[in-house]
């Protein structure tokens, strides 16, 4: 994680700044230092999130986007959504080196129901574990194709829906980030999936880490076949914890529980229900 991206969200904060902080392939709104919505190239946008999950049509988010959101502010799962949608691409923007650039510019129109604090924001990238680790780190997203195995060694595995829903969208071609844009999902959740995928040996290596992992091995090497486990039956194998980034946020503490917030994402999850 850059600790330089978090540091400027900060002080932006601090400053109760509004406008845009431009950062890698992507855009932080701000609204009085708190953030609004996050947009990145890598990530699938909250347009298309809402537009899958029945939130909004194509005609209610581009009437929002250019200034009258009515009634689509009143929604709960909007609400939900949209911190989705941020999270999701703010992971991807806080592990790229870049040099952040902020602009005043008017408030973004979800500033009423997303206001997230840049602590908060850090806390949960850091959460989610160090973006490098596995073999599919997160520079990988848009830059590697998913390619399912050829042959899957006789034995029973049981999927999630969203684990199989991304299997079968694998067609060689398609980066995660193109198959989490088709299916409407959030990219960091399709990029778990593949990881567990790749774990269970039903996703290939992508083909950077397989190169690296050629390069290594021994010229005498033993064939794969002698030293794999033997198969067995049950659900994919459980991730080891991936190690979390430091968190560049030296106050500490949290801040108080928002329970007006906690009351909107229930209704959002009774609604979704």
């Amino acid at each position: 994680m850059t600790a330089e991206l978090a540091v400027e969200l900060r002080r932006l904060e601090q400053e109760r700044r509004t406008g845009m902080l431009r950062a890698s392939d992507g855009v932080f709104h701000l609204a009085e230092g708190a953030i609004a919505s996050v947009d990145c190239r890598r990530t699938v946008g909250l347009d298309r999130l809402v537009v899958e999950a029945g939130v909004a049509t194509t005609d209610d988010w581009q009437r929002a986007a250019s200034g009258d959101p009515g009634h689509m502010l009143g929604r709960p799962r909007l609400e939900t959504l949209a911190l989705l949608s941020a999270f999701d691409a703010a992971y991807f923007l806080l592990a790229s080196p870049s040099v952040p650039e902020f602009r005043p510019a008017p408030p973004h129109w979800l500033a009423p129901i997303c206001h997230i604090t840049p602590r908060a924001l850090v806390h949960e990238c850091a959460r989610r574990g160090d973006p490098e680790s596995g073999p599919w780190p997160a520079e990988l997203v848009d830059r590697a194709p998913v390619v399912p195995v050829h042959r899957v060694r006789r034995r029973r595995v049981v999927l999630t829906g969203g684990q199989a829903e991304v299997l079968a969208a694998a067609d060689t071609r398609r980066s995660v980030t193109e198959i989490a844009r088709d299916l409407g999902r959030t990219t960091y959740g399709c990029l778990e999936a593949v990881r567990d995928l790749t774990a269970a040996g039903l996703i290939e290596l992508p083909v950077t880490t397989a190169a690296q992992v050629t390069t290594a091995e021994p010229v005498h090497a033993e064939p794969e076949v002698a030293v794999r486990a033997p198969a067995r039956s049950g659900p994919l194998p459980r991730r080891a914890p991936r190690r979390s980034e430091p968190i560049p946020d030296s106050d500490g503490g949290w801040e108080p529980v928002d329970k007006d917030l906690l009351l909107r994402l229930r209704a959002a999850l009774a609604e979704l229900a």
